[in-house]
């Protein structure tokens, strides 16, 4: 360790919220190490002052806090548990951070799992997306021990606007965010279905989009995600996929308690057309496609 407040870090998964995370830890003076499998994230980390390792294991080896910032919670028990996973090489006592959306039973049983190998889980999902990410100013919602979050604190502080410290059991944080994706998708999918009916009656979007944001229909993703559509630009920022997935996570949860979501569905419904008809890889606002090519028109509008 660097000193107590700046642990030595193994960073996995410099993806799209990733790499600015990674990004930010060196600005403030954390040793990483990364792991990807993309050579263009390594090499994008590298070229920021960072050093990378062929696999979780190596990245490991040498730290306190092992950062895990992967798509899911397959990907959570290879880059952790496998033939070379990170928990194999790091200390006793070491820290694991959980940054991916995941079910709650699955932190639940990754706590108790991580208990009997002598480590603390950290249980903390992330909401911003890559520009938060890259200008670190997400929200945490997190759940460990006293130990765990002393670890992170420097970790926490150098990529985040505010941390909800949501008690110490395992699973709280994945629950947090399992409900804040419901809103996130069900909020994307309605203000494609909104700028979409009003392309389709013919309506300016881009005064329409002025009008809603100074009223009371408005939304955070509204706000976010229709320029993107105005603007008929969806490169990547939060994928089409992630949706499919967060979506699929909510659904199942809503299932294990017998809870009906009607609302979820159908916004999963919508993000598994988009995916469907190719457009999986690109911006999640690209779920309004789906729309345009039912109606055969398009909501993009000239900038004024």
């Amino acid at each position: 360790m660097t000193d107590k407040n700046t642990p030595d870090i193994a960073f996995i998964g410099l993806g799209s919220m990733g790499l600015g995370m990674a990004k930010n830890l060196l600005k403030h003076g954390h040793k990483v190490v990364g792991v990807d499998p993309s050579d263009a994230a390594r090499k994008a980390f590298t070229e920021a002052g960072g050093t990378t390792a062929a696999t979780p294991a190596d990245a490991a080896g040498g730290a306190d806090v092992v950062v895990v910032a992967v798509v899911n919670d397959k990907q959570v028990e290879s880059v952790l548990f496998g033939d070379t996973g990170a928990v194999s090489t790091l200390r006793k006592g070491g820290v694991v951070m959980q940054c991916a959306t995941v079910p709650a039973a699955f932190s639940r049983a990754l706590g108790e799992r991580l208990a009997k190998t002598g480590h603390e889980l950290l249980d903390s999902p992330m909401s911003g997306g890559r520009a938060r990410a890259e200008s670190g100013e997400l929200t945490f919602m997190a759940s460990g021990s006293s130990t765990a979050f002393g670890a992170a604190e420097s970790i926490l502080s150098a990529t985040s606007a505010k941390v909800f410290r949501l008690g110490e059991a395992a699973g709280i944080g994945s629950l947090v965010k399992t409900v804040n994706q419901l809103l996130a998708g069900v909020h994307i999918a309605t203000a494609a279905e909104a700028i979409a009916l009003a392309a389709k009656a013919g309506a300016d979007t881009r005064v329409v989009y002025d009008v809603i944001s100074a009223s009371a229909g408005n939304s955070w993703m509204f706000g976010n995600r229709v320029p993107h559509m105005l603007d008929d630009d969806y490169s990547p920022l939060s994928a089409v996929e992630i949706f499919v997935k967060d979506l699929g996570l909510v659904l199942s949860t809503g299932h294990e308690l017998r809870l009906p979501l009607p609302l979820a569905a159908a916004a999963h419904q919508l993000f598994l057309a988009a995916a469907g008809a190719g457009w999986g890889k690109i911006d999640d606002a690209a779920v309004v496609k789906v729309y345009e090519q039912a109606g055969g028109f398009k909501v993009s509008s000239p900038k004024r």
